[in-house]
């Protein structure tokens, strides 16, 4: 693959990166060089890899996607349901960071 990714930016891809997941536990993983986003449901790895690599200049090694069905759940004695989602965990190469509690 070429690397003439020259900041194209597209819409598209800041479409593709939603916003990045702030847990305890996606914290602790940051330290190990991986990343979480909240990615659309018809998201897929390449347009999640390219997205990433372009926004923040880094390079990605690996992309591992986990579709989270929506909970059902009661609320003043109606039931509801939580929307489905999907979560990016992306593992960048060695020596590379991103500091997503500043935003994109």
């Amino acid at each position: 693959m070429a690397n003439n990714k020259s900041n194209n930016v597209t819409a598209e891809m800041y479409d593709t990166l939603v916003r990045p997941v702030i847990t305890e536990k996606s914290m602790i993983s940051s330290e190990a060089g991986k990343v979480v986003f909240i990615v659309p449901l018809s998201a897929t790895k390449e347009s999640i890899k390219a997205a990433v690599e372009t926004i923040f200049n880094v390079k990605v090694n690996k992309v591992n996607t986990i579709k989270q069905f929506g909970k059902v759940k009661g609320y003043r004695g109606r039931e509801g349901h939580r929307p489905d989602f999907k979560k990016a965990i992306i593992t960048l190469a060695d020596g590379q960071n991103i500091d997503v509690t500043t935003g994109i």
